[in-house]
């Protein structure tokens, strides 16, 4: 399984990477990046998964947090985690809190900006 995430090289631009399953099979990598990807984006603008995403223009307009369409998104991923949550954080800057407990048992604590 494979999918891409976008990061912040060394010499501060944004490229593409690919993240797959790892050595022993395990896909939490894939599946936290693809859950970072929807967060980040928004609904509609998948041309392959209209339904993922958040409404973020309307939130922008609004400033109500889509908290219906995290929740969405929290109910779709945890399938693949033992445990899952995603909180929102308004201070000092938008972002979402992800908690996640990994298949090998790690929780890993992730801050994604909107």
């Amino acid at each position: 399984m494979r999918t891409y995430g976008r990061i912040t090289n060394a010499e501060g631009n944004l490229q593409w990477v690919e993240v797959t399953t790892d050595a022993n099979g395990r896909n939490d990598n894939v599946w936290l990046t693809t859950l970072a990807q929807n967060l980040k984006l928004n609904i509609g603008e998948s041309p392959f998964y209209a339904n993922n995403g958040i409404p973020q223009y309307q939130t922008i307009v609004t400033q109500v947090f889509p908290d219906f369409y995290v929740m969405q998104i929290q109910s779709q991923f945890s399938q693949y985690f033992p445990s899952l949550i995603i909180t929102k954080n308004q201070t000092p800057a938008p972002n979402y809190n992800v908690r996640v407990m990994t298949s090998y048992g790690v929780v890993l604590p992730i801050t994604i900006p909107v």
